[in-house]
C-alpha cells in the first residue's frame, strides 16, 4: 500500500460514528460540514426535486433549515438528501499526506475495450440524421482500488483540496445491498447552478485538455484547446442545453457567445459562465437542479437517446457518479455541483469515475487518453502512479 494511500485509512464505523453520515462541501461560494442525520428528504426522480424540497420546509419541524446531499447520474432513480442534525464550518489546514510507491488500480472497462465503446459509439453518432439525431454521447469508465484498511473519506478530500481551482465534497450515499455505508468523496471544477434570491449562475464545463509539466508544453496545449473545432462543438451542446432550459425562467440570462479557459492541477477545460435573473422568485435552486441535470456535459444530447447509449455501452453503473452533489434551504437558495473527479468509497474499496465527450469526429485513442487525464486528481491523491493504474 502506498504512504498515501495508508494515511487515508481508518473511516468511522456507520455503527458507532455520526460521522458515518458527514457531509463536507469546500467550495468559494460556500463551505459547510454537517453531521448526523435530523431528517431524510423523501426520495423520488431528479423532476420532482424541487416539489419534494418545498413540501419538506413547508412541513419542517425544528433543526436546521437545511438539506443536504446527491443527486444521482440516471435522473429517474431516487436521490438522496437529508436534514443534517449538525452544521459548522469545516476545519481547514487538514495534512495533505505524502504519496509514495503507487498500489495497482484494476480497468473497468479495460482501456481498449473503452476504446471500443467510444469507436461504437462515433458509428452511431456518424448514422443519425434528423433533429432527434443522436449528437454528442459522454463514455465512462473506472478504476478499482483496493486498500488494506478502511478509506477515511474527510482524509481523502483534504488530499484532494491541495488544488485551490476545484470544489471537494464528501456526501454519504445509501448503502449497497450487503448494507455497507459509503460516500461520494471528489474534487469538481463545475457548477450546475446557484441561486441567490432571483440571481442564478451555471458554470459548464465541456472540452478537456491534459496539463502538462513542461510551461511551454502545457501553454501550446492550453492553446489547442482554444481552437479546437472539436472541442467547441461539444461545449457548445452543453451551452445550447442549459440556456433553452433556463431562458423560459429568466427576465435576463447572459451567456458569452465563446467559451473560455478554466484550468485545475491536472486539466485544462473549456468553460462558459451563465448568469441569469429569475422572473419568478419562488423558482428554487433545488428546482432548478432537478430541471437541468444531466446536462450535456457528463450524459449527451439529446438526453434521452444518450441515457440509452450509456445504459448499453457502460458496464459498471455510475451510481452519483456525474449526478449532483450541493445545498438547499428554506428560502430557495442553493449551490449544486457536477460530482465529477471523484470516487464512491466503501469501506477499503475505491472505484473512481472518468468520463470523455464523444462527437463525430472523436478519435478512441484520445478520448481513451483524456479519461485518463481526468483520473490524476484521484490518483495523485491516492499515491498511485499512472503506470500502475491498468
Amino acid at each position: 500500500m502506498s504512504a498515501a494511500l495508508h494515511s487515508l485509512t481508518g473511516a468511522p464505523d456507520p455503527a458507532r460514528d455520526p460521522a458515518a453520515s458527514l457531509f463536507r462541501l469546500d467550495a468559494p461560494l460556500r463551505r459547510i460540514e454537517t453531521e448526523g442525520v435530523r431528517s431524510r428528504l423523501p426520495a423520488g426522480p431528479a423532476a420532482t426535486l424541487g416539489a419534494r424540497v418545498d413540501d419538506f420546509f413547508a412541513h419542517q419541524a425544528g433543526g436546521e433549515a437545511l438539506l443536504v446531499g446527491a443527486l444521482p447520474f440516471d435522473p429517474s432513480h431516487d436521490d438522496a438528501l437529508f436534514q443534517p442534525a449538525q452544521v459548522r464550518m469545516p476545519e481547514s489546514g487538514l495534512p495533505p499526506g505524502v504519496a509514495a510507491r503507487g498500489d495497482h488500480a484494476i480497468e473497468v472497462p479495460s482501456a481498449a475495450d473503452y476504446a471500443d465503446a467510444v469507436a461504437r459509439c462515433i458509428a452511431r453518432l456518424d448514422a443519425g440524421v434528423g433533429a432527434e439525431a443522436l449528437r454528442k454521447v459522454v463514455l465512462a469508465r473506472s478504476l478499482r482500488v483496493e486498500a488494506a484498511l478502511p478509506i477515511d473519506p474527510r482524509a481523502l478530500a483534504a488530499r484532494l483540496g491541495a488544488d485551490r481551482n476545484v470544489t471537494t465534497y464528501v456526501t454519504p450515499v445509501p448503502a449497497d445491498a450487503d448494507g455497507a455505508s459509503g460516500w461520494l468523496v471528489g474534487a469538481t471544477p463545475e457548477l450546475l447552478v446557484s441561486r441567490r434570491g432571483r440571481a442564478i449562475t451555471s458554470h459548464p464545463l465541456a472540452g478537456s485538455a491534459r496539463r502538462l509539466a513542461d510551461p511551454e508544453a502545457d501553454r501550446r496545449a492550453a492553446e489547442a484547446l482554444l481552437a479546437s473545432a472539436k472541442d467547441h462543438d461539444e461545449h457548445r451542446h452543453v451551452v445550447d442545453a442549459i440556456v433553452e432550459a433556463l431562458a423560459p425562467l429568466c427576465s435576463e440570462l447572459q451567456a458569452p457567445a465563446r467559451p473560455s479557459l478554466h484550468a485545475t492541477a491536472t486539466m485544462w477545460h473549456l468553460g462558459t459562465r451563465i448568469t441569469g435573473t429569475l422572473k419568478d422568485p419562488t423558482a428554487s435552486a433545488a428546482a432548478l437542479a432537478g430541471l437541468l441535470h444531466p446536462t450535456p456535459a457528463v450524459c449527451g444530447t439529446p438526453r434521452a437517446q444518450a441515457l440509452e447509449v450509456i445504459r448499453e455501452l457502460e458496464p459498471v453503473d455510475r451510481g452519483f457518479y456525474a449526478g449532483a452533489v450541493g445545498w438547499a434551504d428554506a428560502q430557495g437558495d442553493g449551490d449544486w455541483y457536477v460530482s465529477i473527479r471523484c470516487a464512491h468509497v466503501q469501506g477499503r474499496t475505491m472505484r473512481l469515475f472518468a468520463g470523455a465527450g464523444i462527437v463525430s469526429g472523436s478519435q478512441p485513442a484520445l478520448e481513451v487518453d483524456e479519461t485518463a487525464a481526468k483520473f490524476r486528481a484521484l490518483l495523485d491523491a491516492l499515491g498511485i502512479d499512472e503506470a500502475r493504474a491498468a
